[in-house]
């Protein structure tokens, strides 16, 4: 099997991989309503070790909060995309329990245009199911985290 066909093959497995990911955060959130919504924006960059950076808006009880997102990640992971994502908040009792580092398992592919689904859960056991849209070119399988703020 050449490298280019080994590179299709595990974009298309990640790509699989993403969208029952994506069905089953799909399913599970039909069951509880959650307790508020976000969106950000942002970039990320990875060889082995990622960043990722944006910032975006909380919409909790009615009222939208700027927040931050900074973020890394470790694994098997490489390039460069944009990421534009949105999500749903759930076990989100105070405000105040927003804030802070959440950790991630996730998979996606990009090439070009892609999509990675991603359960986050925070110190005080905040969720947040997220989809992301991305531009560039980067395959990922890897284990991270982020810390998201509130603006203040």
């Amino acid at each position: 099997m050449t490298n280019m066909n080994q590179t299709r093959l595990a974009i298309t497995g990640m790509a699989i991989a993403a969208a029952l990911a994506l069905f089953v955060v799909s399913a599970l959130g039909q069951e509880k309503k959650p307790d508020a919504t976000v969106e950000f924006s942002g970039g990320s960059v990875a060889a082995g070790i990622g960043y990722s950076w944006g910032s975006g808006t909380l919409t909790y009880r009615g009222v939208k909060y700027p927040i931050t997102v900074d973020g890394l990640s470790a694994g098997a992971e490489a390039g460069a995309t944009s990421i534009t994502a949105s999500g749903s908040v759930y076990n989100l009792k105070k405000l105040e329990d927003f804030d802070g580092n959440y950790t991630a398992a996730g998979t996606g592919a990009t090439v070009g245009g892609g999509a990675s689904v991603v359960t986050m859960k925070n110190q005080n056991g905040v969720v947040i199911d997220s989809v992301s849209t991305t531009q560039g070119l980067k395959l990922s399988l890897a284990a991270g985290g982020v810390k998201i703020k509130i603006k203040k």
